[in-house]
């Protein structure tokens, strides 16, 4: 009984109320009972929930949560900033020349005519998987001049324009201080699929805001890409509110972001090249209609090209400063071609008559808009610069306006003819035949009209045999003849 005994005070546990440990707690102002943090809540708390921490170690553990949170961030980026850097220097080779680049001669003209008139609205091009979009996307990059930037600004503002200059850069050219400046390459930024809003649009400098305690913004994608070309590969699959972002980017040239007590707007301008497989999924009608251009490619069938793609890339991959140096002339000229086009754009004018024959067509293709319109002057425009040109003639409407207008078209199943198929035949009656708005949409209407019934008998049957019949079903036996 006295084992017994002594086995179950030994199973008693000690109370709080008489322990030392009591008293210590006692004596340092903490409750022996104290309730263990909600770390979950606390969690939120610290990245931005509304939950306010209220005990002192509540406050500790969410200060230690962010502090975690701003280093696992700077290191992060500082990885991805030497990934980056470590790649280039090894690869230590130019992008494929552009004038290398053997076919897809519509998707390398609507490259062409967004650097020389941006406003045009951007590329989208659509082709099977090995087609060279994204080698000529990166191609394009090196025909490009080095542009004058503000030194220690994130958004690449310019010294001289104030629509292209951040809120800093504006004030420090109303204090009347001299800009530093210096000569960088024209941005290439390429935007995944990973991303999130708050990296393509911007947000709260964590690290500054603890360290320094003061609100700070964090530039994102967007504002790289200003003075630069915004690169998205299989825009399709791309999150929808993440395609709407940028293409207001795009659209207004400007950004503005409102989240975490931050209001601020940065220049944005940026040409936007968009690339897909239509295996993969197709763009709502609302996100096509903000791409300026739009082109589909497919792989070149002529044997002689196919040899000579094949050929350029196994000598690139070998050697690539050694091919880069062949094209190197060819390089230089589209260069001073393409900078007297961006000269000369400024000067092309378009006749009123030829301006009321593309509005149209687009009447007649029911472009829902008014961008159709603009985006064909200002292409035709720009070819026609880039043609050494300053008057647009019906030849280069007829050059630009598939691209324009193929994928503003409606989409009808029953329609045999495609986007740009039908746009080329509207365009023909048009510019070539001479027609009238009237006079084509008689046309279509005619085609459109449902075909009349045929005669049912053909061997003809007396007007008393088809009153015998009246009230018959289609088939149906009415008795042998003669008989009642």
């Amino acid at each position: 009984q006295e084992r017994q005994r002594g086995r179950r005070r030994r199973r008693r546990r000690p109370t709080m109320k008489g322990s030392v440990g009591a008293s210590r707690l006692r004596a340092e102002g903490r409750a022996a009972s104290r309730p263990r943090p909600n770390k979950p809540a606390l969690r939120a708390c610290a990245f931005g929930s509304r939950r306010q921490p209220g005990t002192l170690a509540e406050k500790q553990y969410v200060v230690s949560q962010q502090r975690g949170h701003a280093m696992r961030l700077q290191k992060s980026r500082a990885l991805a900033e030497a990934t980056s850097e470590e790649a280039d220097v090894k690869a230590g080779k130019k992008a494929f020349p552009f004038t290398r680049v053997v076919g897809q001669e519509d998707m390398k003209l609507g490259l062409l005519l967004n650097v020389i008139d941006q406003r045009i609205g951007g590329l989208l091009v659509m082709g099977d998987r090995g087609t060279g979009k994204s080698v000529v996307v990166r191609a394009v990059i090196d025909l490009l001049p080095e542009i004058d930037i503000v030194q220690n600004d994130s958004f690449n503002s310019s010294p001289t324009d104030k629509r292209l200059m951040s809120k800093e850069v504006r004030d420090l050219v109303k204090s009347g201080e001299e800009l530093k400046t210096r000569r960088a390459k024209t941005p290439l930024v390429e935007l995944p699929l990973g991303a999130t809003e708050d990296r393509v649009c911007g947000t709260l400098d964590v690290e500054q805001a603890l360290q320094q305690g003061s609100k700070a913004f964090s530039p994102g994608l967007l504002a790289k890409a200003n003075r630069g070309i915004l690169y998205i590969d299989e825009v399709n699959l791309l999150d929808d509110s993440l395609v709407d972002v940028v293409l207001d980017a795009a659209a207004g040239g400007i950004n503005t972001v409102e989240r975490e007590g931050i209001s601020i707007t940065h220049p944005a301008s940026f040409i936007m090249i968009g690339t897909g497989n239509p295996d993969e999924g197709e763009l709502r009608p609302q996100l096509l209609d903000r791409f300026g251009l739009y082109v589909e490619i497919s792989t070149v069938n002529t044997p002689q090209e196919r040899l000579q793609l094949a050929l350029n890339r196994t000598q690139y991959d070998l050697n690539p400063e050694a091919f880069y140096a062949e094209a190197a002339e060819e390089q230089d000229a589209l260069k001073q071609k393409l900078l007297a086009a961006k000269e000369r754009v400024k000067d092309c004018e378009v006749s009123k008559d030829l301006r009321v024959k593309i509005s149209t067509v687009c009447s007649l293709l029911d472009i829902d808009g008014i961008r159709g319109d603009m985006v064909v002057v200002r292409a035709a425009k720009a070819y026609a610069a880039y043609e050494g040109r300053t008057e647009v003639t019906d030849e280069d409407v007829g050059r630009v306006v598939g691209m324009c207008l193929g994928h503003r078209t409606r989409k009808d199943p029953l329609d045999p003819l495609g986007g740009i198929v039908k746009v080329q035949a509207v365009f023909k009656r048009i510019f070539a035949d001479g027609l009238t708005y009237e006079d084509v949409r008689k046309m279509q209407e005619k085609s459109q009209a449902p075909a009349k019934p045929k005669e049912a008998e053909e061997g003809g049957e007396d007007a008393s045999e088809k009153d015998s019949r009246a009230g018959l079903k289609k088939g149906a036996w009415k008795g042998r003849r003669g008989c009642k």
